[in-house]
C-alpha cells in the first residue's frame, strides 16, 4: 500500500467516523457506535471507500492500547481491591455461561455428538468464541458517559480482565483436545507469573515515576513515559506471557493512576486516541465486515448465534451480579457492559480455523456478533443511565 493510498484512506476514516460520530450524539447515541456505522458504510459492505490492510491494522491495535491503557489510568485502585473478588464470579459465570450456550446452539443446528468426536469439539469451540469479551468500546462509552471510574464500572472492567485470563485458558484446553501439544499447565502458569510480576515490577515503576513526576511536575516528559510504558507492558504481555495486550496497557494505566499527574497523563493520551488512533479503531469493526458475503446457508444460524451470544452474557453477569448483591439496574449494566465482543473473538475463531477445528463459514457469525454488540452496548447503557438519572429525578 502505498503512502498517498494511506493518507486517502486515513483522511475518508477521520472525518467520516467524525460525522457518523456526531450524528449519533445527536440522536443521543454515544459516539462510538457512529463510529462502527461509519466503517461498515465506507468498507466493502457498501461504498468500499476504504480497504482493511495491515497499515490500518496496525493504527488500530495502537487505538485500542491507547484506550486501555486510558481506562487504567482512570481506574480507582481501592475500588479496584474491593470489587475483585466480585469481578471474578461474575468472569467465571460469564465465561462459563456463554460457552455452555453455544455448544448447546451448534448441537441444536447440527446434532448431539459424542464427546471428543470432531464434531463435539467443534461445538465446545464454537461456545469458546462466545466466551470472549472486549470491554473496549463498553470503556469508550462509560468514558462518554463519566462512569468509568464508578463501582459498576471498575467491576466491569476487572472481570473483563479475569475474563480474558479465563478465556485464554479455556480456548488452550479446547485446542488441547485437537492437538495434544498444547500445554494448559503452562499457559496457567505462564498468566500468573504475568500478574505477579506486574505486581512487585509495578511497584518499582511507580515509585520511579513519582520521584521523576516530582522533580518534573506537569512536563511533557511524564506523559511521553507513560506511553511508552503502555507499549513496553502491552508487548510484554503478549509476547512473553501469552496475554493480551490490551490486558498488559490496561495493567500499566493501573500502575501510573495513583500518580499525581495521571489525569495529566490521561489528558495527553487522549488528544492523540480522539484525533486519530480512537477512529480508526472503531471504523476498522465496520471495515473487517463484508455483509455482501453473508453466507445464506448459515444465516440462520448467524442470527441465533449473536443472539444467544449476547443473552449468554447479559443472563450469566447480570444475574450473578445480582446474587453478588447489586441492584437490578447495575446487574443488567455489568450483563450489557460484558457482552460486548471484539478482536478477541476473531482471534479465537482464527485460531480454530489454523487449527482445523472450524469452517470459514463461522466468520460471518463472528462478525455479526462484533458489529451488533459493538453498537448495541453503548446504546442501551447509555438508555440504562439515562432511566437511572430519569427516575432519580422523578424521586427528588
Amino acid at each position: 500500500m502505498d503512502t498517498l493510498e494511506i493518507l486517502r484512506s486515513l483522511a475518508i476514516i477521520i472525518i467520516s467516523a467524525k460525522i457518523f460520530g456526531l450524528l449519533a450524539r445527536k440522536v443521543k447515541a454515544p459516539q462510538v457506535a457512529g463510529e462502527i456505522i461509519a466503517g461498515l458504510l465506507i468498507g466493502p459492505s457498501l461504498f468500499n471507500l476504504v480497504s482493511e490492510n495491515d497499515f490500518l491494522a496496525g493504527m488500530a491495535e495502537i487505538g485500542v492500547i491507547l484506550l486501555m491503557f486510558s481506562a487504567g489510568l482512570e481506574t480507582d485502585i481501592d475500588k479496584l481491591k474491593k470489587s475483585g473478588g466480585k469481578a471474578t464470579v461474575i468472569a467465571i459465570i460469564g465465561v462459563f455461561i456463554p460457552l455452555i450456550f453455544g455448544t448447546i446452539l451448534y448441537m441444536c443446528f447440527y446434532g448431539f455428538q459424542t464427546p471428543g468426536s470432531p464434531q463435539f469439539i467443534e461445538a465446545v469451540f464454537i461456545g469458546t468464541i462466545l466466551t470472549a469479551t472486549s470491554v473496549s468500546i463498553t470503556v469508550q462509552a462509560l468514558k462518554e458517559l463519566g462512569k468509568i471510574s464508578t463501582d459498576v464500572g471498575t467491576t466491569i472492567m476487572s472481570a473483563a480482565i479475569i475474563d480474558d485470563v479465563i478465556g485464554i485458558v479455556v480456548l488452550t484446553a479446547v485446542l488441547g483436545l485437537k492437538d495434544p501439544n498444547a500445554n494448559l499447565g503452562v499457559v496457567c502458569l505462564k498468566t500468573v507469573a504475568f500478574f505477579a510480576i506486574s505486581v512487585v515490577v509495578g511497584i518499582i515503576i511507580f515509585r520511579v515515576m513519582q520521584a521523576i513526576d516530582r522533580k518534573w511536575p506537569h512536563t511533557r516528559r511524564i506523559p511521553i513515559i507513560g506511553m511508552t510504558l503502555a507499549f513496553v507492558w502491552a508487548y510484554i504481555a503478549d509476547k512473553y506471557f501469552g496475554v493480551a495486550d490490551i490486558t498488559g496497557a490496561y495493567v500499566a494505566g493501573i500502575i501510573l493512576s495513583s500518580l499525581d499527574d495521571s489525569e495529566y497523563i490521561d489528558r495527553k493520551m487522549d488528544i492523540s486516541s480522539y484525533m486519530i488512533f480512537g477512529p480508526v479503531f472503531f471504523a476498522s469493526v465496520g471495515l473487517q465486515t463484508n455483509l455482501r458475503t453473508v453466507d445464506l446457508s448459515v444465516i440462520t444460524f448467524s442470527i441465533a448465534f449473536v443472539i444467544v451470544g449476547l443473552l449468554g452474557k447479559v443472563i450469566g453477569c447480570g444475574l450473578i451480579s445480582k446474587v453478588l448483591k447489586f441492584n437490578n439496574s447495575d446487574s443488567l449494566k455489568i450483563g450489557v457492559g460484558m457482552m460486548t465482543r471484539g478482536e478477541v473473538a476473531l482471534i479465537v475463531a482464527q485460531r480454530g480455523l489454523k487449527a482445523e477445528i472450524i469452517d470459514s463459514r463461522y466468520f460471518t457469525a463472528v462478525i455479526l456478533l462484533i458489529v451488533i454488540s459493538s453498537i448495541l452496548t453503548p446504546v442501551i447503557l447509555k438508555a440504562i443511565y439515562a432511566s437511572d438519572e430519569k427516575h432519580q429525578a422523578l424521586s427528588s
